[in-house]
């Protein structure tokens, strides 16, 4: 009875946490320049980083964080100093650690996490576990990757529709934004710890 409203919830709510719309702009930038073959490979990259590590986490679930020593905080505050980093990136137009040779797959690696599983997804993901078990969250993630994973793929052609000018501002903005939302991870972490000490 409860099998396909679990479903259209965990759905739901993964692809609001996910937010793969606010990442176009932000693939875009980080994709410019590249063949569209470049481009549709990131966007498998950035879903399959994103998706691993979603599926992981429904499956051993905290054991992970157990096995290695660390505690959900930790995972927020390292996120977050990421997310800033990508924040002023985006605003300033600047590139920090550049590297040539991890270039190509940067874009897929940073949009995969933390930007779209970053600790919020990894919490949702947990509490979704233990609220419906292991098949509906599964289900739901499988949805909502496929949705952000097409959503990615046509990010060129979404650019193109809204405009390059329009597109950067929006890169820009949201540039701010994401750095905005990782001081709020940091804090929440620094919090967090503070609380468990």
């Amino acid at each position: 009875m409860d099998f396909l409203p679990g479903i259209l919830y965990s759905f739901a709510t993964l692809f609001i946490i996910l937010d793969p719309l606010i990442s176009v702009p932000i693939f875009a930038g980080m994709t410019k320049g590249q063949t569209a073959v470049e481009i549709h490979k990131q966007a498998f990259i950035a879903v399959a980083v994103a998706g691993s590590l979603m599926y992981l986490f429904l499956i051993f679930n905290t054991t992970i964080f157990g096995i290695l020593g660390l505690t959900l905080p930790s995972f927020q505050i390292a996120g977050g100093f990421l997310l800033f980093l990508l924040g002023i990136q985006m605003t300033l137009g600047i590139e920090i650690g550049h590297c040539k040779e991890h270039a190509k797959t940067a874009a897929g690696v940073v949009i995969g996490t933390p930007l779209l599983c970053g600790p919020g997804t990894i919490t949702t993901v947990m509490l979704l576990s233990k609220d419906y078990g292991i098949l509906i969250p599964f289900i739901a993630i499988t949805l909502s990757l496929l949705a952000t994973w097409i959503i990615l793929y046509y990010s060129e052609l979404i650019q193109r529709i809204l405009g390059e000018v329009i597109t950067d501002i929006m890169g820009k903005v949201l540039g701010m934004l994401v750095a905005a939302i990782a001081v709020k991870i940091i804090t929440a972490g620094i919090l967090a710890l503070a609380v468990t000490h």
